[in-house]
């Protein structure tokens, strides 16, 4: 590949001279969502653009094997930003998110997460539509050990919005934000959570590359500054037992032709038939999007009824305990729904990407919406939510992946190498996890039998 430098491309050159990086750092995920990064000086920063960086994909998890190794990146200008932290020898480095190109077609790799969320939004767009997501990512923050591991000890005993000195992740959280604002998010709010330890901080939404972009960033930005005070952030979505765990509630609206077409101000909840057919989809699809969406087997601690994460497969402009919430919108705009089952260790690329197709499948589809359920489902017995026609989210990761190799909707949301491989990965992860053998089954069962 070798392509003139854009104009774009070209203000990074300049945006790279005038702040003195010495270093940039090409990032892209995983299938699992590790982000990966291949830094290079910043000399290199034209030829970056020119001619893309190659590197060996076999090193990758779910990319390819030895034979097919060679793989592009290939940097989106529109993704630079200057680190906010910096190296030890005090160099200052910047990022670029990339795609990445198969170098034997010349495509866009199959199994590049980024690239399956830019298909989803490319079936959007064929129908007419462009897609905003708005997250709401939580974690963690814990002490350090003399030797530097993570502990599971928390440095505040803070609650749901709790001020200093309770909250003594207070400054913490103001560095990230500050850390944040350098890198261009726009934050909305942070505050403490429900549980010791645990914070959220939002930021506005966006067109859904960008935040899927963003998310990726902000976990990385997150880890950084905490290490920085010597803690410990983490996006575990259950760290800690019989406590709240950690979500990522994700918002989705759709626009067209400028106007938000999730709004309907002569329906009784501000909703228009699109937006319930979207919600319709996900509903329909939501137990193979679990496993996308929800993917590690500590996911499914975090879904248990009485912590305020959601299990039950229904849709509520009140109440917190359904699947997807109608939040209030002050204006036509923010119409919206808010899907409350993802936490924030899954893929964001992906995880949108499902979400996207699901919702689109019950707009192509007409799906019919069900009623909202305006009372708490946490109180219903089982023969309530029968009546209901309620089911429940997968309880463990065994059974989500079973159920995402039933959805040929979801399979096709990731494509046939993603899927492929991320199916491989967890089962594997979950068939670890049923032959180990727990510190809570040693306690209870070591001495007694």
């Amino acid at each position: 590949m070798t392509s003139e430098l854009s104009a774009e491309a070209q203000d990074v050159l300049e945006e790279i001279e005038e702040k003195n990086v010495d270093f940039l750092r090409l990032q892209f995920t995983d299938i699992l969502g590790t982000i990966k990064n291949v830094s290079v000086p910043a000399d290199q920063a034209e030829k970056a653009f020119t001619e893309g960086i190659y590197f060996d994909g076999s090193s990758i998890n779910g990319f390819v094997r030895i034979q097919e190794s060679d793989m592009r990146l290939d940097p989106d200008p529109e993704t630079f930003s200057v680190l906010p932290w910096r190296n030890d020898d005090e160099s200052a480095a910047a990022r670029l998110i990339c795609d990445v190109i198969d170098t034997s077609t010349g495509e866009p790799f199959a199994g590049d997460p980024r690239g399956v969320l830019k298909r989803a939004i490319q079936r959007a767009e064929e129908m007419g539509y462009t897609v905003n997501a708005a997250p709401e990512p939580e974690f963690f923050l814990f002490e350090e050990d003399e030797e530097g591991r993570a502990t599971t000890k928390t440095n505040d005993a803070g609650g749901y919005f709790d001020l200093a000195p309770k909250d003594l992740a207070s400054d913490v959280r103001r560095d990230i934000i500050f850390g944040l604002e350098e890198m261009g998010f726009d934050i909305e709010a942070s505050h403490h959570e429900v549980a010791e330890g645990q914070h959220e901080i939002n930021f506005t939404y966006d067109d859904a590359l960008s935040t899927a972009d963003n998310v990726a960033t902000f976990r990385a930005v997150v880890r950084a500054i905490a290490a920085e005070h010597d803690l410990h952030a983490t996006f575990m979505p259950k760290p800690i037992p019989k406590i709240n765990g950690s979500g990522m509630h994700t918002h989705f609206s759709l626009f067209e032709d400028g106007e938000n077409a999730f709004h309907d101000e002569d329906d009784e909840f501000d909703l228009s038939e699109t937006a319930k057919q979207f919600t319709a989809g996900i509903l329909e699809h939501a137990e193979a999007i679990a496993a996308v969406s929800n993917p590690t087997v500590n996911s499914y601690k975090r879904l248990v009824p009485g912590y305020e994460a959601p299990v039950y497969v229904a849709w509520s402009d009140r109440n917190r305990s359904a699947l997807i919430r109608k939040p209030a919108a002050r204006t036509p705009a923010a119409s919206r729904i808010e899907a409350r089952f993802p936490d924030p260790s899954c893929n964001p690329y992906l995880a949108f990407a499902a979400l996207i197709h699901a919702g689109l499948d019950g707009i192509e589809k007409e799906l019919d919406c069900d009623d909202p359920v305006r009372e708490n489902i946490y109180e219903f017995d089982e023969a309530k939510r029968e009546e209901y026609g309620i089911t429940t989210l997968p309880s463990n990761l065994g059974e989500a992946v079973d159920a995402l190799e039933d959805d040929e909707v979801v399979q096709d949301a990731l494509g046939q190498h993603v899927y492929e491989n991320f199916v491989d990965a967890k089962t594997q992860e979950y068939d670890d996890y049923r032959v180990d053998v727990s510190d809570w089954e040693l306690d209870r069962y070591l001495e007694k039998f």
